[in-house]
């Protein structure tokens, strides 16, 4: 019996074609490679975004080689596009897959008679990523990533609500959406069919909330300009099955600085896209990407940042100071920040954070939300009965006191507000017995 091993490193659809690979090669007598064990065959799937991204790639790979010095390490992932002959020379590495859409040729090398169309399972957690599309046009000036994913491919509309049927048969009740550049879901397609035949996300999020089941949706990053009506109106019409969050990447509040990024649009378009969100879905979690030291990023262009931060009331965010990335416009760019100046900024911005996180946690008092269970901790002198923490809908993390089983949906009625995470009672009409959920990861 042959042993496996994956290491992941990046994005969300990165740990989904990983999964995507695991299954495939368990399908056909793999077995995942226990603590201590050595494994036959290792899957290290990449990460490119940043060089620290590269460093952490190449170390997996030498770790892995030592740990495991009989195996085959495969290397995929956007690194192994950008740089495949640097890691080809790495200890161990036996193949280096420079475009994801070779995925089914390499399964066929191993073995694989019947490609899988996705996944079914996605490990021992209580939510799925289902990668709905690959590839990004744009060309913003600070990001690698349209180099090493240039091309836009969606999935079959059937494809996905099969594996979203499967992934709900096997327990999964939250399943994130996800994409390279979600928002472009079905771009390519409108090229060759009338309009009456597009399908884009709104469309393929209406054909996933007609599939039975007790489950919910959420939509990972978004641009802004994608965030369109007929998106909102859905979401508003079942809260219950689609997440009231928007993960709007902003990057600057500038638009001096957004016409240096190469965005799309200016600040007042972002801002009053974010204010419809928020105008159409009930208190809605918002949160964001910010760059802050962008190449001549002036004080007024990072008070500018700061000001759309506040007005749209983004509670959480993920601050980057900008780090320069070789091969993009921006990293030849003249005024670049000097370091002291970016990191000055990003605590700034986080100390912003740390207020909006508050005022939206009050606001959220009283309100029912629904959770997803995920961990139990034990008792203790503050909690006697221990306390089960999930996420909530609006992506705040929840805790709860007693045992409720990780993996189910439970209304919560939110009783207080700590500063990392909400309190709060199961709802009565909740508290009815449910049946156990199926155990996940068994593959």
């Amino acid at each position: 019996m042959a042993l496996l091993r994956t290491v992941t490193l990046g994005c969300k659809v990165n740990q989904y074609e990983t999964e995507y690979v695991r299954q495939a090669l368990l399908g056909i007598g793999y077995r995942d490679a226990g603590p201590g064990q050595q494994a036959q065959l290792c899957i290290v799937n990449t990460c490119t975004v940043t060089q620290e991204g590269d460093a952490k790639s190449r170390q997996v790979i030498r770790r892995l080689a030592r740990e495991n010095p009989t195996a085959r390490i495969i290397v995929m992932g956007c690194y192994a596009t950008r740089e495949p002959e640097q890691l080809r020379r790495l200890p161990g590495v036996a193949e280096v897959i420079t475009d994801k859409r070779e995925l089914p040729d390499l399964l066929a090398r191993f073995g694989v008679v019947d490609i899988p169309s996705g996944i079914s399972h996605f490990g021992p957690r209580h939510r799925a990523y289902v990668k709905v599309q690959d590839g990004c046009l744009l060309r913003c000036t600070f990001c690698i990533i349209p180099q090493v994913r240039p091309h836009l491919v969606s999935r079959p509309v059937e494809d996905i609500c099969q594996e979203v049927r499967r992934l709900v048969d096997n327990g999964y009740r939250e399943i994130v959406l996800t994409g390279i550049h979600l928002g472009h879901y079905g771009v390519e397609w409108c090229r060759s069919r009338p309009r009456h035949q597009w399908v884009r996300l709104p469309e393929l999020v209406e054909r996933l909330l007609e599939l039975p089941g007790e489950f919910r949706l959420r939509l990972s990053s978004i641009e802004a300009t994608e965030v369109s009506g007929r998106l909102l109106r859905l979401m508003a019409q079942v809260p219950e099955r689609i997440c009231p969050h928007l993960h709007i990447c902003v990057q600057s509040g500038s638009d001096r600085v957004l016409r240096r990024m190469r965005r799309r649009w200016g600040a007042r378009r972002l801002r009053d896209r974010c204010l419809l969100a928020r105008e159409m879905l009930p208190q809605p979690g918002l949160t964001t990407d910010v760059i802050v030291g962008f190449p001549g990023e002036t004080e007024e262009d990072f008070e500018a940042t700061c000001r759309l931060v506040e007005e749209v009331g983004f509670w959480k965010l993920h601050v980057f100071p900008f780090s320069p990335r070789p091969g993009t416009p921006a990293a030849q760019m003249p005024d670049q920040v000097p370091p002291p100046v970016r990191q000055r900024r990003v605590r700034q911005l986080l100390k912003l954070q740390e207020q909006l996180r508050k005022r939206y946690f009050q606001s959220l008092i009283g309100r029912r939300l629904q959770v997803l269970c995920e961990t139990q901790t034990e008792p203790t002198a503050e909690h006697l009965q221990g306390l089960t923490r999930g996420t909530a809908c609006r992506y705040v993390p929840v805790a709860v006191p007693g045992e409720l089983r990780p993996g189910e949906l439970v209304e919560v009625e939110i009783t207080a507000a700590e500063e990392e995470q909400l309190l709060g009672q199961v709802s009565p009409s909740a508290a009815k017995e449910r049946p156990q959920p199926t155990t996940l990861g068994s593959l």
